[in-house]
């Protein structure tokens, strides 16, 4: 007798793409990233100072169609988590919210998707 699979069939991410997250994991890097913190500005400090410690930058991104290294990871004037973006001389802040992945992802890339979540209000 054979078997036949029905429904949507299994998507395989490609290779070196970031897996997603489950909510629970998410959730727990958040946590860990602001366990001492009041309020959303400290968190959000807090957040940054992970961001820092574990994101290994610099790395390669697309943006636009673009090439761009990112270096680090600041705030900006709007109290948003940026990413330093170089391509030659030219440098621009990028919203981490708006900061396409490259594939593979550079290490620490789930703490990119735990401020997405944060800031997206989940929980």
């Amino acid at each position: 007798m054979s078997h036949v699979s029905r429904g949507r069939p299994k998507q395989t991410p490609k290779p070196g793409a970031p897996r997603k997250l489950a909510k629970r994991r998410l959730n727990q890097l958040v946590e860990e990233a602001i366990i001492d913190a009041y309020g959303e500005s400290e968190q959000r400090v807090g957040l940054l100072a992970t961001l820092q410690l574990k994101l290994a930058c610099p790395f390669v991104t697309e943006i636009l169609g673009v090439s761009v290294r990112v270096d680090g990871v600041d705030v900006n004037d709007a109290d948003e988590i940026v990413a330093i973006c170089r391509r030659g001389r030219q440098r621009q802040l990028i919203p981490i919210l708006d900061l396409p992945l490259p594939s593979p992802p550079p290490a620490g890339w789930e703490w990119i998707e735990a401020y997405r979540h944060w800031a997206r209000g989940g929980r």
